[in-house]
């Protein structure tokens, strides 16, 4: 459980420092497979691959520890 909440505190603080940078050359969000849409004048978003592609790499993190 402890090394969850390590990974977890990593990635929010390392996302926050290079938040705009990191999503500048990164293109997360904007991966093939993430979903944009405008539906009755709302956008909705929906980030599949770049949840997955987070999600491997807190994997790597967690195993790494």
């Amino acid at each position: 459980m402890l090394k969850w909440l390590i990974v977890i505190l990593v990635i929010v603080f390392v996302t926050g420092m290079f938040r705009a940078t990191l999503s500048r050359h990164l293109r997360l969000g904007r991966l093939p497979g993430d979903v944009h849409f405008n539906f009755r004048g709302r956008a909705y978003h929906f980030p599949f691959t770049s949840t997955l592609l987070l999600s491997a790499v807190a994997m790597l993190l967690l195993w790494s520890i």
